[in-house]
């Protein structure tokens, strides 16, 4: 009986077997493949190119700029010097001749630091900016080799100008 059983699976499996192969494929030719024909030049193409040309060649400065305008590594670079005025007449002999003081460099209140000494007396420190430095001085100490530090009080400085023996006060603002 298993020898019946196996002939009939066998059988009825093959004759499956051919009709799903004879449902898969087709009588028919396979057809010819379809060639695609090159396009004709697009003459859009050549006409966005000429615009782009174009555009670009309005989008180039007209002028090359000068030399840059700051240094990013320097803090502060000295004021350009001011030309120098027309010669005055001479003054008579008898008449003394002013002396020129050089100008005044450019200093500016940054910030004071506060602090307290053992008696509770308030210490200060000024944070003053000139020069391309940063100076942190106290009382009696000099800002630059041209002022030293009177006076330090909560929101101004008094300088006192060693060449000329002027005061001078910054300001915080």
């Amino acid at each position: 009986m298993n020898l019946k059983r196996t002939a009939t699976i066998a059988v009825v499996g093959g004759a499956l077997a051919a009709w799903l192969a004879g449902a898969a494929t087709s009588n028919r030719a396979p057809a010819a493949p379809i060639a695609a024909r090159p396009a004709p030049p697009d003459v859009r193409g050549a006409q966005l190119a000429n615009e782009i040309a174009r555009l670009q060649e309005r989008l180039r400065p007209a002028a090359a700029p000068n030399a840059p305008g700051r240094n990013l590594f320097v803090y502060h670079t000295p004021a350009p010097a001011a030309p120098a005025a027309p010669a005055a007449p001479k003054a008579a002999l008898s008449e003394a001749a002013p002396v020129a003081t050089p100008p005044q460099p450019m200093l500016k209140l940054a910030g004071i630091a506060e602090d307290e000494d053992a008696a509770g007396a308030p210490l200060r420190t000024a944070i003053i900016s000139g020069e391309g430095q940063l100076f942190m001085v106290k009382e009696g100490e000099n800002v630059t080799a041209r002022y030293r530090v009177t006076k330090i009080s909560a929101d101004v400085v008094e300088l006192l100008d060693l060449a000329t023996n002027m005061p001078r006060r910054l300001a915080l603002r």
